[in-house]
């Protein structure tokens, strides 16, 4: 789809609001589009707020940003509304027309996102509200999901955790008898009214059943699945080094950058990455994120691994092939569903200032004991649940996990960067179950840098924490086999400069 402007802008006839979404720092305003048209940008537009008891708009706020993805989400970012029950819509600026307000949702008791899955045929429903407990399933026989505006189409769920309810689709949904050729779903607790919903299936034809007894047909061994907001100056480095090592697609879930990181994502796959983003505005939801990443992925990826931007797969024997030499003979015994990489985790190097040349050749200074682990998944293996915790997920009975050994492969994980890049995390954590480095909740946690606390105050000796061990095995690694000799750039630095000009 092309960005209107001003002299073409479509009417309010032609684009609708389906619903706005109150998070805890602005409001999300989500349209509906007629197919083939185009967009609007922000500037085509305004945010208008109907004060409680009144007809008109009282008052008129330019929004942050427009975004929209492939996968149908077209969205407004708007200050949030001044006080509680003010009605959000938009205003076309060159007219003056107003678009007619949607449902006003809030964001602590909503289904956001829904699909099917292929494996099965069921619903997933993707839901804020419930407070299911972190890492546990729940009793199933407690949920229904309910389908269309009306809800009086419901089906049982088959299980239930974390955030996702999944459920036996009804056979009409499935054949895609349904006006638009989409459905709005939701969940409610046995005898209670269902949580409001911004969540659309898709209604496709009947799926056939996918396999679960090999991978044989799939297009591709090796996948990544991550979560970022605002990491676009990492991704070139990240994609194109991975690339090397025999990534061969990726899925980028876009939590609100305003980096311009779709554009950079566009670049890449010009460059011949499959690499896509997926729009994803819903705030700490990770483990929902990477759930419905392994459903997309199942169909086309024999492994998924789940990793940071800022985390790098290094094979410290000097092999060339992250599945060839590592992955296949793990897998080749069938009841092995998830390999498990330790991280090491870098820090600042005495640096001050961000390494011109990317991380792994400028972060060379680590602790000594590996933090943590990630995870590399069969995606047949995982159990129904889809529950996963820290990028590593509950597989089914007959699967097990195996720890890869360190001399294999490893996670370089630059955890700790200069100040001005870490200090990020202290704006929100991406994971459910995880405490936002701001609050006073478990402040001796792994999770958090030691000795910071909840305060983003940079400390003194900052450049010269986290290192124990000097370790340059990955750097002297991609600059022996990346570094252009006639340039002397490395492939993500020459990216950087063209961008640049």
């Amino acid at each position: 789809m092309e960005v209107i402007s001003a002299e073409n802008c479509l009417s309010p006839v032609a684009v609708s609001i389906r619903e706005t979404v109150i998070f805890p720092d602005e409001a999300v305003v989500f349209l509906k589009y007629p197919p083939s048209a185009s967009l609007f940008t922000k500037d085509d537009i305004n945010c208008i707020y109907l004060f409680p008891n009144s007809s008109h708009p009282q008052l008129f706020l330019s929004p942050s940003a427009t975004d929209s993805d492939g996968g149908g989400h077209h969205i407004v970012r708007c200050p949030l509304p001044p006080t509680r029950g003010t009605i959000v819509s938009l205003s076309i600026k060159h007219n003056g027309d107003h678009l007619a307000p949607g449902p006003m949702q809030r964001w602590d008791s909503l289904a956001y996102e829904a699909m099917i899955d292929g494996s099965d045929n069921t619903t997933l429903v993707f839901v804020k509200g419930f407070n299911l407990r972190s890492g546990r399933a729940a009793d199933s026989s407690k949920f229904k999901c309910v389908y269309g505006s009306d809800s009086v189409l419901s089906a049982d769920a088959v299980s239930a955790a974390q955030e996702v309810v999944r459920c036996r689709t009804p056979l009409s949904v499935l054949n895609g008898s349904h006006p638009d050729n989409s459905i709005k779903v939701s969940v409610r607790v046995v005898g209670k009214q269902a949580v409001d919903s911004a969540a659309r299936l898709q209604s496709p034809e009947l799926t056939p059943l996918s396999s679960t007894g090999g991978s044989s047909g799939k297009s591709h061994k090796m996948c990544v699945c991550t979560m970022l907001r605002n990491q676009a100056r990492f991704l070139p480095e990240w994609i194109m080094y991975h690339g090397s090592v025999g990534v061969e697609r990726w899925f980028i879930y876009d939590n609100n950058s305003d980096d311009e990181v779709d554009s950079l994502v566009g670049t890449l796959a010009g460059l011949g990455y499959n690499v896509s983003r997926h729009l994803w505005p819903w705030i700490k939801t990770q483990e929902a994120g990477f759930a419905h990443c392994v459903v997309r992925a199942r169909d086309s990826c024999e492994w998924v691994g789940f990793i940071d931007v800022d985390e790098f797969l290094h094979l410290p024997s000097g092999s060339s092939s992250l599945y060839e030499d590592v992955i296949r003979p793990l897998g080749a015994e069938e009841g092995v569903g998830e390999a498990r990489v330790a991280c090491h985790s870098f820090g600042p190097s005495g640096l001050r200032e961000a390494p011109a040349r990317g991380v792994m050749a400028g972060y060379t200074c680590r602790l000594a004991a590996p933090e943590r682990h990630k995870s590399i998944v069969r995606p047949e293996a995982l159990d129904a649940s889809l529950i996963n915790l820290v990028h590593h997920f509950h597989l089914k009975p007959r699967f097990w996990h195996v720890n890869v050994n360190r001399t294999s492969l490893v996670i370089n994980h630059y955890k700790y960067q200069v100040w001005e890049v870490f200090k990020e995390k202290f704006y929100r954590r991406v994971a459910t179950y995880v405490s936002d480095w701001q609050q006073e909740r478990n402040v001796g946690s792994k999770d958090r840098a030691p000795g910071l606390g909840t305060k983003a105050v940079e400390p003194s000796d900052w450049p010269s924490r986290f290192c124990q061990v000097k370790d340059t095995d990955l750097r002297d690694r991609i600059l022996d086999t990346f570094t252009d000799p006639q340039t002397g750039y490395l492939p993500w630095e020459d990216q950087h400069r063209r961008s640049q000009t």
